[in-house]
């Protein structure tokens, strides 16, 4: 018999993805230009040059080496160069014996909560939070317990988390740049974060983890920053992709770095591992870890999301729409104006707008609009937007 929980994983379609379907589906229907798709956060900005340039290097390798299987945890020299660019942006003495590559932020998180969760352990998401989350953790055998933001400007509610840690709490998801806010947690909040779960873990005597998702961490606009998690708190795991810095999501490759102060650092890094192992996380793409080697520390050219959101939050705003202003990621969270954001949603699609309810990122009465998409469709949008905006009486 098939396991009930796998069950309704395979049931239970992700909304983004949901929509992202029936947006291609439209477009070839009435043409890709007249369709505004919002839905899927695909970054819409080419690659550096440098990750051509470092395909083409990699193609002039012997075609065996180039193609045959690295080492489980990555190539050495790959996890090396990481380490060493981590050290250099904010201090501290990570080695590649702290790095695993992956294929990808998704892998990342998942090898990281099975490495880490046993039955009845929890684990604690913001909300909003990014939907998988819970596919994730409840593969691993956790339970996902959600804790709302401040609804004011979406910052952590350390009351509420602090109600919510118990004896079971295992780890804590942090995930600045949001998806789907753009949010960029303070670093005060991050401190006093830190010291609650000190505090915390000497109340109920064991370990509790903070697993960093940092895919957006470049994605950042104005003089905001993103403080460095593993310089506030030990017990930290970082996971990271290359999909957004580099524009390269589809070739999944990104690491986990292990905080080198963490109590039991080595014990942690072997469960990971062995983590990688049971889910089949082994070996990333051999072409792609020598290109990310040749790009460490290159970044794609955000100024035109940031053109984007500019644009954006300024005509819906003045259309009347209520939206959170992000500093980072390429999102655009908006208040729906009726409560049932699936509503909302459905009745956008009449005006060819494709927005995300986030219900499924714990965050009722809100969408998302991914704004990581070309200046002409965010233009072109605009009338849409007024219409949709008029039938509600904004």
């Amino acid at each position: 018999m098939i396991p009930e929980n796998t069950t309704a994983w395979g049931m239970s379609k992700s909304c983004i993805r949901d929509l992202a379907a029936y947006g291609v589906a439209r477009k070839a229907q009435i043409g890709a230009e007249n369709v505004f798709d919002f839905s899927i956060g695909n970054p819409s900005i080419p690659a550096p040059a440098c990750v051509n340039k470092a395909i083409e290097n990699a193609l002039k390798m012997d075609s065996i080496e180039l193609h045959g299987y690295t080492a489980a945890s990555g190539i050495p020299s790959l996890r090396a160069k990481i380490a060493s660019h981590r050290n250099n942006l904010f201090g501290g003495s990570l080695t590649g014996e702290d790095i695993y590559v992956t294929c990808g932020a998704a892998a990342a998180l998942a090898i990281s909560f099975k490495a880490l969760l046993i039955p009845e352990d929890e684990v604690i998401a913001i909300a909003p939070f990014f939907p998988e989350y819970r596919v994730f953790v409840e593969g691993a055998g956790g339970k996902l317990v959600v804790v709302q933001s401040k609804p004011e400007n979406f910052q952590l509610d350390l009351d509420a988390i602090e109600k919510a840690v118990n004896a079971h709490t295992k780890a804590i998801i942090i995930n600045s740049p949001n998806n789907p806010s753009g949010v960029v947690l303070g670093e005060d909040c991050l401190k006093e974060l830190a010291s609650l779960l000190e505090k915390m873990q000497i109340e109920y005597e064991h370990d509790i983890f903070i697993i960093c998702d940092e895919p957006y961490r470049e994605l950042i606009y104005g003089d905001v920053s993103v403080p460095c998690m593993t310089r506030i708190y030990d017990n930290t795991i970082v996971c990271y992709s290359y999909s957004k810095t580099l524009s390269i999501p589809g070739e999944r490759i990104g690491y986990i770095a292990v905080c080198e102060k963490m109590r039991e650092r080595q014990a942690v890094f072997a469960s990971i591992q062995g983590a990688g192992r049971c889910l089949g996380y082994v070996n990333p793409p051999s072409l792609f870890q020598r290109v990310v080697e040749d790009c460490i520390g290159e970044v794609s050219d955000i100024s035109q999301y940031k053109t984007n959101r500019d644009i954006l939050l300024q005509a819906l705003e003045a259309m009347g729409f209520d939206c959170v202003r992000p500093d980072g990621a390429f999102y655009l969270f908006m208040k729906s104006p009726e409560k049932d954001a699936k509503q909302f949603s459905e009745r956008a699609k009449k005006y060819e707008l494709l927005l995300v309810p986030a219900d499924d990122f714990g965050c009722p009465g809100y969408v998302r609009i991914a704004y990581c998409v070309s200046r002409k469709t965010i233009e072109d949008s605009l009338p849409a937007f007024e219409e949709l905006a008029q039938n509600y009486g904004l």
